[in-house]
């Protein structure tokens, strides 16, 4: 065991734990002020269960010896973390327990980004129970594809395509980002959908959100060395250069297309940036990283009005900055990868032809397509059966009001009308009477005016 190592994996952990709650106050000032509690809640929700889950069976999935193919660890192996508190259990240079802990936090952020795509107007303990659900079927089993390195007999993308991810761009932010599509169609489109209808109530909390996100992500990035080192170094330093060069890159399309920069845009390009870096970050020098910034900022920015053109409502943008942010990233290490970087392959750009960039589109397409498809499967049996979106009522009124009976603020007199609440907290009318809302009727009295 290396003490300078662990070391710097326990402050990693933590940087990397405190991205969730980065997460929350990010998410939480996009939404309005009538859904900024559930929204703070579904990331603190996929905490608990997630780090339950993966304490009792996740870890062993992700990081168990492979059962075949390359496709999942042995669930039973290290169930409960047995065996792995012996002072000689080891991950490297590092106690096998850091290790746990380090990739635990990983899988938490993975599912609390999904939760961007359907605000407004999920179900929270729906939510909780698809945070298990997704978790098991699709983070364990992609987490095992990418991150298991067993010379040969861990996970298909990491040990056989070779495909290289140092970060996670394609088991963290192109996995949650399919998985948000998929539940945004599966729940549909809000009320009352349309661009400028749902402006974020505390920009603030957005840029406090999004600092506190690239603070953390140093430990997510230059933490995945899994040790105090060079490879660490270059990483942090790429990630600066990126997360620079996308959030510039965001603010000049926004002043070129509208007129002017905003602070959203400064925050969502910084998010972009880091997205983007993830996979990459070993595999690019530092100028390379400023270019993979700039594309993915301004490709990102353009991305977003793609919702609004194709009818689909990702309400906080998780496929414009994290689907599109990752495979951006994936793909461009096909690119601008040089050998003089520590993962030591050469992209197209730098002389080594196509052999990397195809290992790359394959490995983005594979996880892309199966957390889409899975994703959806499980979004559509909880709606049909339990049901995952809110009722119309409940959403008009807010779901804080109605699934956590709180209020993010209480300034002045409560201006929800005592019957709009009872209405909304009545059970709902059998669908043959219910009155079939007028096309561009008003929302009830009061309905909006948390917002």
């Amino acid at each position: 065991m290396d003490t300078g190592d662990t070391a710097w994996i326990l402050a990693s952990t933590a940087l990397v734990m405190l991205m969730t709650p980065g997460l929350a106050l990010f998410y939480g000032g996009m939404v309005r002020a009538k859904s900024v509690i559930n929204m703070m809640m579904m990331s603190f929700g996929a905490l608990g269960v997630i780090s339950v889950l993966w304490v009792l069976y996740g870890y062993s999935m992700a990081f168990g010896t492979d059962l075949g193919g390359g496709l999942l660890g042995d669930p039973g192996e290290f169930f409960g973390l047995s065996g792995l508190m012996s002072p000689d259990a080891l991950s490297g240079t590092i106690p096998s327990m850091l290790f746990v802990g380090f990739q635990g936090m990983f899988a938490v952020i993975t599912v609390a980004l999904v939760s961007g795509s359907i605000a407004d107007r999920a179900k929270f303990w729906t939510w909780l129970l698809f945070a298990a659900i997704w978790g098991t079927l699709v983070y364990f089993p992609v987490a095992h594809w990418v991150f298991a390195f067993a010379d040969g007999d861990g996970g298909w993308i990491a040990d056989r395509l070779l495909a290289i991810d140092f970060a996670g761009g394609t088991a963290v932010h192109i996995n949650a980002g399919a998985a948000g599509l998929a539940l945004a169609l599966v729940l549909g489109r809000r009320r009352d959908f349309a661009k400028g209808a749902h402006r974020p109530h505390n920009l603030p909390l957005v840029m406090l959100g999004a600092g506190l996100l690239w603070f953390g992500w140093f430990g997510f990035n230059a933490g995945s060395a899994v040790g105090a080192n060079g490879v660490a170094a270059v990483a942090l330093v790429n990630t600066v250069a990126a997360t620079g060069a996308a959030m510039l890159a965001w603010i000049v399309v926004e002043k070129l297309r509208d007129g002017h920069a905003t602070s959203m845009g400064a925050a969502s390009g910084t998010v972009a940036g880091l997205v983007a870096i993830t996979p990459a970050c070993s595999a690019l020098n530092p100028v390379g990283s400023l270019i993979l910034g700039a594309v993915a900022g301004a490709i990102c920015s353009l991305v977003v009005d793609l919702k609004f053109r194709l009818r689909y409502d990702d309400s906080l943008d998780v496929v414009a900055v994290h689907l599109v942010g990752g495979l951006v990233g994936t793909v461009a290490i096909g690119f601008l990868a040089t050998a003089d970087a520590p993962a030591g392959v050469d992209g197209l750009f730098f002389g080594g032809g196509v052999d990397q960039l195809w290992r790359q589109v394959v490995g983005a397409g594979a996880v892309l397509a199966y957390s889409f498809v899975v994703t959806y499967v499980i979004g559509l049996v909880l709606q049909k059966t339990i049901g995952f979106r809110v009722d119309d009522d409940h959403e008009v009124v807010g779901v804080d009001r109605i699934h956590h009976g709180e209020s993010g603020y209480e300034i002045g007199s409560d201006e929800l009308s005592e019957d709009v609440l009872a209405r909304a907290a009545a059970p709902a009318a059998p669908a043959a009477a219910k009155e079939a809302p007028a096309p561009g009727r008003a929302l009830p009295a009061g309905g909006d005016v948390a917002t």
